[in-house]
C-alpha cells in the first residue's frame, strides 16, 4: 500500500481483505516520514461485522471507512499526534495508559458528518 505501510498489517482481521483508503494510507504514509520512526499498526481497517464484534462503534465505526491505531506511546506519541494534525488528520483518539503494549494513538481523516464530528480528540478509557 506505501513504502512503510503492507496491505497484510492494515488489512481487516477477519481475513476479508478490506483495507483503508488509498487516500489515508498515502496521508498516513506522509506521516510516517515526517516522524522518522516506524508506526506499529495495532489495528487497521475493520468489516462492519468484525468491527461490531471488538468495537463499540457498531457496523459503521471509524475504522470501517479508514483509520488505524498505531502502537505509539510517550514522546512518539506526541510527534505522531503533532504530525498527524500537520498533515490534515481529523480523528485522532489517545490511549496512553495502563500497560507499555496496550497503548496507542488512532488516526484518521474521516469528513465532518451527523455523529462523526470532526476535527475530533478523544481519549479512551
Amino acid at each position: 500500500m506505501t513504502p512503510h505501510f503492507k496491505r497484510e498489517e492494515v488489512a481487516c482481521k477477519c481475513g476479508c481483505g478490506l483495507v483503508p483508503p488509498q487516500a489515508f494510507m498515502d496521508r498516513l504514509e506522509r506521516v510516517r516520514v515526517r516522524v522518522g520512526f516506524p508506526m506499529p499498526i495495532n489495528s487497521g481497517a475493520r468489516c462492519p461485522e468484525y468491527n461490531a464484534k471488538v468495537s463499540a462503534t457498531g457496523l459503521t465505526g471509524p475504522h470501517t471507512k479508514g483509520a488505524i491505531d498505531t502502537g505509539v506511546s510517550g514522546k512518539q506519541a506526541l510527534a505522531v499526534i503533532q504530525t498527524a494534525q500537520a498533515e490534515g488528520m481529523t480523528g485522532i483518539g489517545v490511549k496512553q495508559h495502563g500497560a507499555y503494549t496496550g497503548r496507542f494513538v488512532h488516526l484518521d481523516d474521516l469528513p465532518d458528518e451527523p455523529g462523526q464530528p470532526r476535527p475530533h480528540i478523544w481519549s479512551y478509557p
